[in-house]
């Protein structure tokens, strides 16, 4: 059967083979804006896919869109049940919550707070603080986040816990966690949590993700540049919130003061990049925030939740 001539878009451009092939790498940038636009392209260039170079590009960038595709693909209540699981994990870890109602009912009023003004204001998030004598705090997936005592205990005003708080949204609103665990066997092909058995091998990948979440978040510790991604998230969300986004600075610097003599292992020393170099960069950062002297500090306040009387 003879098949339609398919006439070629006068403006569309010539490339050759060798020449698309060399441009396969700048290219996958395109999927981050428009992954339709790179494909679409490539029905332009090779209709039919027979060039066999073509094909396995294709398939390359194909595999690029489904590995991020595998991350925001998974549902609000999966991501939920997947950081349900790793909070318990950080109660055996780091200690169970303190017994201070009205200070976490403060925390958390402060921290939803700061959440409304995030990246990803329409889920709900949970704040605990937990009896330690580390200096932390951790998000886990879905909005599940852990302060320490002792890190509450070294701070000096709500804009400095608001600036902590935020930071810890930041990580969720990025989906930090999940992001460092994207190449892990359980994601090929599960979105939802919910619906899958959990047992056989499925249960066994399911696992393994965990294990390896937990020795992220509670060993390794997130990549730098997340961590810095997080640093500025949260002086963007606690200054949309209303407070002085010098607050994190101020946080990192009381953290070096403590450094020389707090326990590391587990901590923010052990799991974050260096505070000198989070610090620069947060400095630089105070550029974008002209009124910062005008925002809240609100250091009564938390004094009377930090040190109730």
């Amino acid at each position: 059967m003879h098949k339609p001539h398919v006439d070629r878009p006068a403006s569309a451009p010539r490339i050759r083979r060798r020449d698309f092939i060399r441009l396969a790498g700048p290219f996958t940038l395109l999927l981050a804006a428009g992954p339709a636009f790179a494909f679409k392209l490539f029905d332009i260039i090779d209709p039919e896919q027979k060039n066999k170079d073509l094909r396995r590009t294709r398939q390359v960038l194909d595999g690029v869109t489904g590995m991020a595709q595998s991350i925001e693909g998974i549902d609000y209540q999966s991501e939920f049940t997947i950081g349900e699981t790793l909070a318990l994990e950080g109660f055996q870890r780091y200690g169970q919550p303190v017994k201070d109602q009205r200070l976490q009912r403060y925390v958390n009023l402060l921290g939803n707070a700061a959440a409304r003004n995030s990246l990803r204001p329409d889920i709900p998030y949970y704040f605990v603080v937990v009896d330690s004598p580390l200096y932390n705090a951790f998000a886990c997936p879905g909005g599940i986040i852990f302060l320490s005592s002792s890190l509450v205990k070294g701070m000096g005003d709500e804009a400095e816990l608001a600036c902590v708080l935020a930071h810890e949204v930041g990580h969720v609103a990025h989906k930090h966690a999940l992001q460092s665990i994207q190449r892990a066997k359980f994601f090929e092909g599960a979105a939802k949590v919910g619906t899958v058995g959990m047992k056989g091998e499925q249960g066994q990948k399911y696992r393994e993700m965990v294990g390896d979440l937990q020795t992220v978040l509670f060993d390794k510790g997130l990549d730098r540049n997340m961590e810095f991604e997080a640093d500025r998230s949260g002086m963007d969300f606690a200054y949309r919130t209303g407070y002085d986004p010098a607050g994190l600075i101020r946080v990192l610097e009381m953290l070096a003061r403590q450094q020389a003599t707090a326990t590391h292992k587990g901590s923010w020393f052990s799991t974050h990049p260096p505070l000198s170099e989070r610090i620069s960069r947060c400095k630089a950062a105070m550029a974008d925030y002209p009124d910062a002297g005008e925002m809240a500090t609100a250091k009564t306040r938390f004094l009377s939740y930090r040190d109730p009387s």
